[in-house]
C-alpha cells in the first residue's frame, strides 16, 4: 500500500523538470553560440580576403593604359603596393605578394556577370583592359562547432577553405575633345613623336579603315548637349563640336566609342577651317561670333581670288607668302603608312625665305628668323617644328606693333598676309586654337568599317593643323587633314594640360566583379 502511494507521489512530483529543460536548452544554446562564433570568423575572414582581392585588382587595373609595359607595371603594382592582413585563417596573417593570388588579364568582359571569365584572356599589354584576381585559398578551423559535433557523437568538422575574387577595369574619361578618330600605324609607339606630320584621309563610308584613315565619333557619345557652347545647335552639332573654341563636350568613356560613318566633307571642311579665318558652308555667317574666332596666327598662303578679306568662294595662292610646309617625304611619296606618317623633316629654310624675306628690309629671297623671339620653358621641345615657328611668329606680333591698319601684324605689313585674321573681327588669344585632340585607335586589333560600336581608344594625339583642310578633288572627294604631332594629351609631359592643348582626361578605375 505504501509502495503504490509513493509511486503515485513520485509520478505527480514535478520538481527538477526545469533542470532537465535547462540542460536541454543549454546544449542547444551552446551549439548556436559555437556556430555563431565560427560563422562570424568565417565571414570576417572572407571580408578580409575580399578587401585584399579588391585592392589588388584595382592596383593592377590602374596600370592598364595600353602602353608596352602596362602588364609589367600592373603585375608589379599588385605585388608591391598592396598589403593587408587576415585574423582567423590558418597560416600567416599577412596578405601581400603574388603567392597570395593569381592575376589574369582580359581584353573584354562578358555581357552578363553570370558568364564565367576566360574567353578574353590576353598577355598583350595593348589589349589588356581588365585585371582578374583570384586569391589562394585560406583554411579556417571551426573549433567550437567541431567540438560540439564530437560531443554529439560526430567525428568533428574539417577546416573550411575560403577564397575571394575580384575584377577591376581601366578606362579614361575624355572631356572637351573633338569627335575625330583615326587609325594609328602598327608601330606608333616607336615612330610617332613631336614634330612628325600625319596626313589624315577618309576611307569612305563603308570600307575598312587602314593606318591614317579617319572618321568621326558618334555624336550620341556626347549626349544631348543641353549646356555648353554647342547646346541647341541642332543640325550643326557636328560643325560646332569641331569648330567651337570653348568647352564643347561632356565627358565620354574611351574604352568603347562608336564610329560615325560618312565623310561630311562640306560640314567638316568649314568646321576645321574657321581656325584659319575661312568661313564657308554652314559657318558662312558665323565669322564674327567669338565662339568661332580664328587663331592668332592664320598664315596659310592663300587668299580670295579677285581680292577681298573673306575666302568664301574661289581662292588662289598668295604672291609672296606660303603655308607651313609638309614633311618632305610626303612630296617624295616615301613616308610610312601609305605616305600618311611623316618623319618631321620639312623645308623650314624655304618657309623662312618666303615669309620672312623682308625681316632685314631687303627683298633678296634670303629670309631670317632672327627677329622672332626664341622659345622658352616647356615650349623649347618644339624647336625646329612648325608649331614652334607658329608660336614664335605669334610672340613677334604681340611684341612688335606695326602701324594701322596692320597693327601687331606677324609678317611684314607689305606682304599679302599679315598673319592676323582679316575676315573675322574676332581673334582667339590662345595659340592652341589650331590644335585638335583626336582619338587614335588600333584598327588592326579593332577593325572599323562604317558604323562600328565599342571601339577602344588606344592613345589621344594632339595635332597642330599646319594648313587649311581641303578635299583631294576626287569624286566623291576625300578631304585631307595635315597635322603635326605636338603631344599626347592624356599622359603627363608634352601635350599635357599644362601646355594648354585642351581636353581633360581622367583615369577611371573601377570594380566590375
Amino acid at each position: 500500500m505504501h509502495l503504490k502511494a509513493n509511486i503515485s507521489i513520485f509520478r505527480k512530483d514535478e520538481r527538477g523538470t526545469v533542470a532537465i529543460l535547462w540542460g536541454t536548452a543549454l546544449v542547444a544554446f551552446l551549439g548556436f553560440f559555437a556556430i555563431t562564433l565560427d560563422v562570424g570568423r568565417l565571414s570576417s575572414t572572407h571580408s578580409e580576403l575580399q578587401s585584399f582581392a579588391d585592392s589588388v585588382a584595382l592596383a593592377a587595373a590602374g596600370e592598364l593604359d595600353g602602353q608596352p609595359d602596362a602588364i609589367t607595371r600592373a603585375t608589379g603594382a599588385a605585388a608591391n603596393l598592396i598589403s593587408d592582413s587576415q585574423t582567423f585563417a590558418n597560416g600567416s596573417s599577412t596578405l601581400s605578394g603574388s603567392a597570395d593570388y593569381t592575376l589574369t588579364f582580359h581584353s573584354a568582359l562578358p555581357a552578363s556577370d553570370l558568364t564565367p571569365l576566360g574567353a578574353d584572356i590576353t598577355t598583350n599589354p595593348r589589349e589588356a583592359k581588365f585585371a582578374q584576381v583570384v586569391l589562394t585559398q585560406k583554411s579556417v578551423t571551426v573549433s567550437l562547432a567541431s567540438a560540439l559535433d564530437k560531443i554529439l557523437g560526430g567525428g568533428g568538422i574539417t577546416p573550411v577553405n575560403i577564397s575571394a575574387e575580384a575584377v577591376a577595369g581601366y578606362t579614361k574619361a575624355a572631356c572637351d575633345i573633338s569627335p575625330l578618330m583615326f587609325c594609328l600605324p602598327p608601330d606608333w609607339e616607336t615612330t610617332l613623336t613631336v614634330g612628325d606630320q600625319i596626313l589624315l584621309r577618309s576611307g569612305g563610308n563603308n570600307t575598312a579603315w587602314g593606318a591614317g584613315n579617319f572618321g568621326f565619333i558618334d555624336l550620341d557619345s556626347f549626349g544631348d548637349l543641353q549646356s555648353g557652347a554647342c547646346a541647341n545647335e541642332g543640325g550643326n552639332k557636328l560643325a560646332c563640336l569641331i569648330a567651337a573654341q570653348e568647352n564643347i563636350t561632356q565627358c565620354v568613356l574611351t574604352n568603347g566609342l562608336n564610329t560615325e560613318p560618312g565623310q561630311k566633307v562640306g560640314i567638316t571642311n568649314a568646321a576645321f577651317n574657321v581656325r584659319f579665318d575661312i568661313y564657308r558652308s554652314t559657318l558662312n555667317g558665323e565669322k564674327n561670333k567669338p565662339l568661332y574666332a580664328p587663331a592668332p596666327n592664320v598664315i596659310k598662303g592663300i587668299q580670295k581670288k579677285g581680292g577681298g578679306s573673306c575666302i568664301q568662294g574661289s581662292e588662289e595662292g598668295t604672291p609672296d607668302t606660303t603655308a607651313l610646309g609638309r614633311d618632305t617625304c610626303m612630296a617624295a611619296g616615301t613616308c610610312g603608312g601609305n605616305n600618311r606618317f611623316g618623319d618631321g623633316t620639312w623645308d623650314r629654310t624655304g618657309y623662312i625665305n618666303r615669309n620672312h624675306d623682308l625681316a632685314d628690309g631687303v627683298a633678296d629671297g634670303i629670309g631670317s628668323d632672327a627677329h622672332l623671339p626664341a622659345l622658352s620653358g616647356p615650349d623649347t621641345v618644339f624647336a625646329g617644328t612648325r608649331y614652334g615657328m607658329y608660336l614664335r611668329e605669334i610672340a613677334y606680333g604681340n611684341t612688335n606693333p606695326h602701324s594701322a591698319p596692320n597693327a601687331n601684324s606677324i609678317l611684314d605689313p607689305t606682304l599679302a598676309e599679315t598673319g592676323r585674321p582679316i575676315c573675322s573681327n574676332q581673334m582667339s588669344t590662345n595659340p592652341a586654337r589650331r590644335i585638335v585632340n583626336a582619338a587614335g585607335i588600333d584598327c588592326t586589333q579593332n577593325p572599323v568599317s562604317g558604323r562600328t560600336t565599342g571601339v577602344p581608344v588606344t592613345k589621344f594625339v594632339s595635332l597642330f593643323l599646319t594648313e587649311p583642310v581641303g578635299d583631294d578633288g576626287a569624286s566623291p572627294p576625300s578631304f585631307d587633314i595635315h597635322g603635326e604631332i605636338v603631344g599626347f594629351p592624356d599622359v603627363a609631359g608634352v601635350g599635357s594640360g599644362g601646355n594648354g592643348f585642351g581636353g581633360i582626361f581622367r583615369d577611371v578605375v573601377q570594380l566590375y566583379r
